[in-house]
């Protein structure tokens, strides 16, 4: 099924996926045909630190939340073999990993007992073994915390959480050098149910702030989300080789509800149409004038509308430049034709001056900031 978007909506979204393709672009992301953007390929035969893809999805992430300025948000991160080697000195079976990860995950909506509960109540496991879960899952900090459980007793002699902590402690690394560090926890309740994660996890979700005036709270949960995958592609290889991969993905949805929620409570105008002129007329019987004039300016690659009606009323048509949010307007009237001039309006200030016709191209792309020809 197809839902209808209002011109309001497509401008939010549009704003929103400009500000997410920027962003990928910077990185040297490439298109490809599918929602997707593909940032590199990497040397198969694993002749690369994963870690630096790791952290610059995490500050593709953070560059673009940053940007879409929606609110104060914090990154978790994880790791899967942290989590496995935990669940196994815990005393957790093999069969009940999965299971039990999957408890594990609720903890950002639900309380440590509700999730014990389930763990025990549910599935089975022995409470002395949810016990020793809970000591571990319930921790959350920075690269000390890393630093920290390198030195437990018992997580550090299981081979896969050592090797997930090592790469933790060098992806906390590279993310201070990219200055993102502070915007990142490690949090060890972080689970991300999807079982073809390998390595790395995360996931971004909103602080909660103090609704403003007008605003009801939006229960959204996380706005972004990823990791790493390096087993994924390789069931799909007829050769059978690990391909590694990372990924991330933007909750636009709950981003483009967010944005709306707020221009709705700050009554703020949001603009619907990118046009740059309104092509107006001072007097009557000028239509053939104004449709000459706004040709002119679409053939030169100027944003320009008029209005259809054979001769509206020059106050209607300022007052629509203002309601649509258009910055210029090009006044035609009969003093102007004889004098080979146009009054080009400043929508904001109401500032009027005569431009020569030959001039005024240039002069409308100077004002909006669009280049000029050099050609």
């Amino acid at each position: 099924g197809t839902r209808d978007y209002s011109p309001r909506q497509m401008a939010v979204r549009e704003k929103v996926f400009d500000v997410i393709i920027r962003c990928f672009k910077r990185h040297g992301a490439e298109v490809i045909d599918t929602p997707v953007f593909e940032l590199k390929d990497f040397d198969i035969a694993g002749n690369f630190d994963p870690m630096i893809p790791d952290a610059e999805c995490l500050k593709i992430m953070c560059e673009i939340l940053s940007s879409l300025q929606i609110g104060d948000f914090l990154v978790k991160v994880n790791d899967r073999r942290i989590l496995d080697g935990m669940f196994a000195i815990c005393g957790v079976p093999d069969s009940k990993f999965r299971t039990i990860c999957s408890s594990v995950d609720k903890l950002d909506k639900m309380s440590w007992e509700e999730v014990k509960n389930e763990m025990v109540g549910e599935k089975g496991l022995a409470p002395e073994v949810a016990d020793r879960i809970g000591d571990y899952v319930q921790q959350h900090g920075g690269v000390s915390l890393v630093e920290q459980l390198l030195q437990d007793p018992k997580l550090s002699q299981n081979k896969q959480a050592l090797e997930g902590l090592r790469d933790l402690k060098l992806l906390f690394e590279y993310l201070t050098l990219f200055g993102i560090d502070d915007k990142i926890s490690f949090d060890l309740s972080l689970a991300r149910g999807l079982d073809y994660y390998t390595g790395v996890i995360y996931e971004a979700v909103l602080l909660q702030s103090p609704a403003q005036a007008g605003e009801e709270p939006l229960g959204v949960g996380s706005v972004a989300a990823g990791g790493r995958y390096d087993g994924l592609v390789g069931m799909f290889d007829p050769k059978g080789r690990k391909v590694p991969c990372v990924g991330l993905s933007i909750g636009v949805e709950r981003i483009f509800s967010i944005v709306e929620q707020r221009l709705e409570a700050l009554e703020e105008k949001v603009r619907t149409t990118e046009t740059q002129v309104l092509v107006a007329s001072a007097q009557k019987k000028l239509l053939e004038e104004r449709l000459k004039l706004v040709s002119e300016l679409w053939d030169a690659g100027i944003k320009a509308e008029l209005l259809y009606r054979k001769n509206p009323k020059l106050l209607n048509q300022l007052q629509y430049c203002e309601e649509a949010g258009i910055p210029l307007v090009a006044i035609i009237g009969e003093q102007e034709l004889k004098d080979g001039v146009i009054k080009l309006r400043s929508v904001t200030s109401r500032e009027e001056v005569d431009i020569r016709r030959e001039d005024l191209v240039e002069e409308i792309k100077r004002r909006t900031g669009q280049p000029l020809c050099i050609c």
